[in-house]
């Protein structure tokens, strides 16, 4: 029977992790970001496991060459394992961005981004996979990132993730919303975090704060966003469809006419949702400043389903005709 390198893959990780779940007493995510490391560094890291269990892991770590693996099919076998340990634990805020948005993001990436090296930030990175799927697409580019993720499992996971793919990401772990310490950066990318910020003291700093009760987190980091990137540089953020429809909306249209022009909304396929009210869209917007060329009309797209070949390629083809009517 033929199996696929990246089940090959997913095997490895999920034996060797759940070898270390039960060697270190720790939950399934924890031995993933474990074992991820271990790879890379082609060493066993954890000192207080059994004779027996290093000499399993061994023989399997032994059996993977990570450089006979590209890097997408690493990424998938990591992502595949990482979701089968978020079926298990029940953390609303761990979820991934569906493969088929990543790649979309990244195309759309490239194509609105020519420059040959630049910084790229993902203010809500989680286990990385946006990030690396998106990098992952960029060919033959110099590009240095940042993530930041408040939360300790996952960015131990973007942190083993980005390494095994072998792309240079400096992580901060730390809440998103409070002052970041990094150098301004050409582009973001960002599934935003939709809800509440607890956090109504520093909501304060922002112009996008609620006037009275919690601010929108997903507005605060669009605002963040814009404070970290380049003037001309672009935010792709993938926003829940009723955006513009909450009490708060009228503050934040004020802001992005002050402080962006809107490149694009492409609307992902509904049939990717639950429901039409938790649908999504890619929001393409640029920074104000000089000499910014502003498109004759915002690129707006309908996907369709993802499955849907001949549809896909018209659409596809749409968006070349924009770029060519609104970027040469």
């Amino acid at each position: 029977m033929n199996i696929s390198p990246v089940e090959k893959l997913f095997t490895a990780f999920n034996e060797t992790a759940l070898l270390l779940q039960e060697e270190l007493s720790c939950t399934f995510l924890e031995a993933v970001a474990e074992t991820g490391e271990n790879l890379f560094q082609q060493a066993i890291l954890q000192e207080e496991i059994s004779e027996l269990s290093v000499r399993r892991l061994k023989k399997i770590y032994e059996e993977i060459n990570l450089d006979k693996f590209s890097n997408e099919e690493i990424r998938k076998a990591y992502q595949l394992v990482i979701l089968k340990g978020m079926k298990e634990s029940v953390q609303p805020n761990h979820q991934m961005t569906p493969d088929s948005v990543g790649m979309l993001v990244g195309y759309l990436v490239e194509k609105f981004i020519r420059a040959a090296s630049y910084r790229i930030l993902d203010p809500a990175v989680g286990t990385g996979n946006l990030l690396t799927t998106v990098l992952n697409q960029q060919s033959n580019k110099k590009i240095e990132s940042v993530g930041i993720e408040i939360d300790d499992i996952l960015i131990r996971l973007a942190y083993a993730n980005s390494n095994l793919q072998e792309h240079p990401v400096e992580l901060f772990n730390q809440d998103s919303l409070e002052p970041l310490f990094i150098d301004p950066v050409d582009t973001v990318i960002s599934d935003l975090p939709v809800g509440y910020y607890p956090n109504d003291l520093r909501a304060q700093d922002y112009q996008l704060k609620a006037e009275e009760g919690h601010s929108y987190s997903h507005h605060l980091f669009i605002e963040q966003s814009f404070k970290h990137v380049k003037p001309g540089g672009y935010l792709f953020f993938i926003i829940p469809n009723g955006l513009f429809e909450s009490p708060q909306a009228p503050q934040l249209r004020e802001y992005l006419k002050e402080n962006a022009v809107v490149q694009g909304i492409v609307q992902l396929p509904l049939t990717m949702f639950k429901n039409k009210n938790s649908a999504k869209s890619i929001f393409i917007l640029q920074k104000k400043g000089e000499n910014i060329k502003v498109p004759k009309q915002a690129m707006l797209v309908n996907m369709p389903s993802f499955s849907k070949a001949a549809e896909m390629d018209n659409v596809l083809r749409k968006i070349d005709k924009w770029f060519l009517e609104n970027k040469m």
